[in-house]
């Protein structure tokens, strides 16, 4: 276990004994440390520490669990205990029953992942059906409701932006974040009609956890409220896309079948913003491009290439 996540089980448990840690899998989030823990008493809970002294994203994610836990059918994990403004702010949760999305995903048949494409679309219209109010970040709030500061969607998009660019651990193609960024203030009005949505932020696989076909969804630290067709388009980027290649069309369907059913369609403009949302995500590789150069099958500078060419693709199609 990590001095951090020690100091912080110290503070929380004085007078509980942890009797065994393990990893809880790889993250590109430098910012955090996460350990599972099991107690002397048998109890296993996660443990998220902000080990820049950020509590910001701890009183975020507590927020976000508490309100959903109480107010919707959404499943989040528990707090079990939680202190932001410590000088190791921390957030512990019990585990969520099931099998992480990841490893469900990569043993099943292809009808198989049809229908768990289809549970990710109805878990998504699950969340966005959440009421809230307008664009904004998430600031705060409990079991009644989220503290908001609100702003125009292109404005908290534009923020969004600037925490990736935080994020990042590749300056390569810091320029491509400007670029996008410059595109997204060009198109002000094409953003500013986005209905609002509370949007989970991250929802790539591992952060799922499939439980008798219901699932769950972990790691609320960058939640906000805004356009869901965003967060759409993120998923289908995590979920089921290669960097290189589009997933298939039967699982795209079922994705968004899914939500279709559930929310009574898609959300309104959702082919209007697509192309905005989709230069968004391709900022997720050219912040981590080492990390993924590394597990490419082609050379950094092939995909180096063909990065700089995605990029001006995507911008001109919105």
């Amino acid at each position: 276990m990590g001095e951090f996540s020690d100091a912080a089980l110290d503070d929380a448990f004085p007078d509980r004994t942890v009797a065994e840690t393990g990893e809880t899998g790889p993250s590109w989030n430098e910012t955090n440390e996460t350990v599972e823990v099991q107690f002397a008493d048998g109890e296993t809970v996660f443990c998220k520490v902000a080990v820049d002294g950020d509590g910001s994203r701890i009183a975020r994610e507590r927020a976000v669990i508490s309100f959903l836990g109480a107010s919707s059918e959404v499943r989040v994990p528990d707090v079990v205990a939680a202190d932001p403004d410590a000088a190791v702010p921390s957030l512990v949760t019990s585990p969520l029953t099931g099998r992480n999305l990841a490893f469900a995903w990569a043993d099943a048949t292809p009808d198989e992942r049809e229908r768990l494409a289809r549970t990710v679309g109805e878990t998504l219209a699950d969340l966005h059906a959440v009421p809230v109010g307008g664009h904004g970040h998430v600031v705060g709030g409990d079991a009644d409701g989220l503290d908001l500061e609100t702003a125009p969607w292109p404005d908290v998009l534009l923020d969004r932006i600037e925490l990736m660019r935080d994020l990042a651990i590749s300056e390569r193609f810091d320029h491509h974040f400007d670029e996008v960024a410059a595109a997204v203030a060009a198109n002000r009005d094409l953003l500013d009609g986005a209905p609002a949505a509370l949007l989970h932020g991250d929802p790539a696989q591992p952060n799922v956890v499939r439980d008798e076909g219901d699932l769950g969804l972990l790691d609320w630290e960058i939640a906000y409220v805004g356009d869901p067709t965003r967060e759409l388009v993120r998923a289908r980027s995590q979920q089921f896309d290669h960097p290189r290649a589009d997933a298939s069309d039967r699982i795209l369907d079922a994705f968004h079948d899914g939500y279709r059913e559930r929310a009574s369609g898609l959300p309104d403009g959702f082919e209007r913003r697509r192309p905005v949302y989709e230069a968004v995500n391709l900022l997720t590789i050219s912040g981590f491009f080492e990390n993924w150069a590394d597990h490419a099958d082609e050379s950094a500078a092939a995909l180096a290439e063909w990065l700089e060419d995605e990029l001006e693709k995507r911008l001109a199609a919105i």
